[in-house]
This record gives structure tokens, sequence and C-alpha cells, in this order.
């Protein structure tokens, strides 16, 4: 029989700036609940964005909405700046949450959202891996990043799932100055960050973040996470700052870091670039 394709609603979003085309672009499918996995990943493998996700009635009555995160090759039980999107659009799709915190379901449970003004906030998880990172990996890193050594202060696990190190270097043109060779530090995530102390007006840090897959990521939500339950305990950064990020790529983002009672919460702008339908 030949595939019956229906019309879905589609919107393709930049998450973590104000500015369109300046943060991290999302691909957003509604209506996916008769989507089976295999149109999912193939969709996802096609848009070629760093992630694609599918709304869907959610499971659970705690939930306001389900979401299915896949990258171009897997899927993904969290990611911080899909969650920013996929809900920036079930918002914009008619969404009402049953109560003041928004509550998403996905493959790693239940994720609280906060919306204050324009801006979206996710509760930071905890880290699964802290702690300093060892002498033998660091210098593998110092030489896949091309880092003298006395330009870092601390390297630490930063580690809620993805497998997130980072490195405290001294100022932002260390930060922004970083070359990396891929091929020696394939199959890493490493986050770079330092204070912004004369630099960018409007941000505390500046970050970067390097995949295993061999790219720099524009922003990214989970990093910024983890850099954030490791900055604010170790009295590095204040209860609430500006993380910059995605400036040697050109792209303008911005992360917000809150501390509440003992909950982190990583949150950002998003904005509308595409709006339509989508055939699957």
């Amino acid at each position: 029989m030949p595939t019956i394709l229906k019309e879905r609603p589609f919107q393709q979003v930049d998450v973590f700036s104000t500015k369109r085309m300046g943060g991290n672009p999302l691909a957003v499918v509604g209506g996916a609940d008769d989507l089976n996995e295999v149109t999912m990943s193939t969709f996802a493998n096609w848009t070629n964005l760093s992630e694609t996700t599918f709304l869907l009635k959610p499971t659970v009555p705690d939930a306001d909405y389900r979401v299915r995160i896949f990258t171009p090759s897997q899927e993904l039980p969290f990611a911080g700046y899909p969650t920013l999107g996929s809900c920036h659009v079930w918002l914009a799709m008619g969404g009402e949450a049953k109560k003041p915190i928004i509550v998403q379901e996905c493959g790693a449970g239940l994720i609280g959202i906060k919306k204050d003004g324009d801006v979206l906030s996710f509760l930071a998880p905890d880290l699964v891996k802290s702690g300093p990172v060892s002498a033998d990996l660091l210098e593998r890193v110092l030489d896949g990043l091309s880092l003298p050594s006395d330009k870092v202060v601390e390297a630490n696990w930063v580690d809620n799932g993805p497998g997130w190190m980072a490195l405290l270097l001294r100022s932002r043109g260390d930060v922004l100055n970083v070359r990396p060779n891929y091929q020696k530090i394939s199959g890493l995530r490493i986050g770079l960050v330092a204070p912004c102390s004369g630099g960018a007006s409007d941000a505390d840090f500046e970050v970067r973040a390097f995949t295993a897959g061999g790219y720099e990521d524009p922003v990214t939500g989970s990093l910024n996470a983890g850099l954030a339950k490791w900055l604010i305990s170790a009295n590095i950064a204040p209860s609430s700052y500006v993380a910059a990020q995605g400036t040697v790529l050109g792209r303008s983002g911005r992360v917000h870091i809150h501390l509440e009672s003992e909950d982190i919460w990583v949150g950002g702008n998003v904005v509308t670039c595409i709006d339509g339908k989508v055939l699957l």
C-alpha cells in the first residue's frame, strides 16, 4: 500500500537567542502521535539539525505534553535546548498548562519548565559525574585544543548525562582563541568557560562546546546546566548570571542561569523562524 501522508503543524525555531538565526536551530513537528520511530528518525536525519523533536499527547496525568527528541542518528531521552524550543512551539500551537510549572514528558521522565515573560527555563538535572578531570585525560584535551596548561584555572566533570567535562580558562579571549583538532579529541564532549570581564557587556561568562561528533555546538542547554551546578557551588559564579555562547560561529546565544532555593533554572528566549505544515 502507498504511504498516506498527513499535513502536520511544523515550526523551525531558534533557541537561546532574541534574534532569528542567532541561536541554535530546532525543528518541531506537532500532532505526531501516529508517527512511528522510523519516520521520526528519517525526518530528523533529513533536517540534519542537531535535534528535531516531535510533540505527542502525554501518557501520564501530571504531564502537559510529551516530546521525542532525535538527532540525525539517534533518539535522546533529554536535551536542554530542544526542551525549551519544543515548549515554545507547544504553547504557540495552543497548549495550556495544568499548573504554573509546565511539565514535559520525555525519555528522561518529567521535566519542569517555567515561563517568565519571553524567557523559558528548565530545571537543571543533577550531575551524574563531577570532580576533577584526571591528569592524563587533561593532557590529551590540552593537546587537542592546542591550549597551554597555564591558561587553565581548573578542569572538572559537569556530566548530567551527555558526558560533558569543562575547563575554566582565565579569560574570554582564551576561550575564543581555541581552535580544536577534532581528531585528537574524538569521542569527548568538552566545554570551555571563562569570565567575561572586559568582554561581552551583556554576559558574565563566555562558553564554547565541542561535541563528540566533531563539531562546535552553537548554544548548549545541557552543558550550561552542568556548568551552573559547578560554578555556583564553587562560588565561581553568582546565583544568577548570563552566559554567552556561539560567538565564534557568528551566533549571539544567551543562556540565563538562576538559582532559586536549591534549584538551578536554565533559560533563554526562543524565536520562530519557520511556521507552516509538513507532509509526514
